[in-house]
């Protein structure tokens, strides 16, 4: 055990491969990168489609087959703003399946700065804060301070969602891209009823 390694709590959040690295396995991971890829998947698995993870680009796409590759085989979701609420319902579903408690990664892919690193990114947060909040109504609320604190301000910042999206870091270099829809988008609450499930390399629905 480590003192990083959050084994102790069911809800868990770390920032990136780095931070799959540090937690404790866990049961299910849910992958968070708003802008753009897990919003864009929920977007296609939710008009029918799959994402192939061969390809896609990005940090979330990296993260998601990183997880995917642990030795435990667990659950990975694609996790977003815009279903939020969806994820935490499908994370609930495979607690009743197995009947037993189910431990739950949260995994905010940040941003890659020109050097590697990974900087932190808002959107992700409040992202990451949103499947968090969505989970305790249904009782899957034992979290770590890490979590809690995403999930906490998610909630007080629920209605500057769209404006901190926009006026972010992120949001206004993908603006200067000719991007602002994907922007607006992806800062929507709960449009999607879907939790994107990666099966076989590909997101399907749950």
């Amino acid at each position: 055990m480590s003192a990083f390694d959050q084994g102790r709590y069911q809800v868990r959040l770390d920032w990136g491969a780095a931070g799959i690295e540090r937690l404790a396995p866990a049961d299910v991971y849910v992958v968070v990168d708003v802008l753009s890829f897990t919003s864009e998947v929920a977007a296609t698995v939710a008009g029918g489609g799959t994402v192939e993870l061969a390809d896609a680009r990005g940090e979330g796409a990296a993260l998601a087959e990183a997880a995917a590759a642990l030795p435990h085989g667990p659950l990975v979701f694609a996790g977003s703003l815009r279903n939020a609420s969806a994820v935490a319902r499908a994370v609930k579903a495979e607690q009743e399946r197995r009947s037993a408690r189910t431990s739950v990664a949260i995994i905010p892919a940040g941003e890659r700065t020109p050097d590697g690193a990974i900087r932190f990114a808002v959107e992700d947060q409040l992202g990451a804060g949103a499947v968090i909040d969505a989970l305790v109504p249904l009782g899957i609320d034992h979290s770590s301070p890490e979590a809690v604190v995403a999930a906490e301000a998610f909630a007080g910042l629920r209605r500057a969602v769209k404006h901190l999206l926009t006026a972010s870091a992120s949001g206004l270099e993908r603006e200067e891209r000719g991007h602002t829809t994907q922007v607006r988008a992806a800062a929507t609450i709960d449009d999607l009823d879907v939790a994107p499930l990666l099966r076989h390399a590909a997101f399907h629905p749950a």
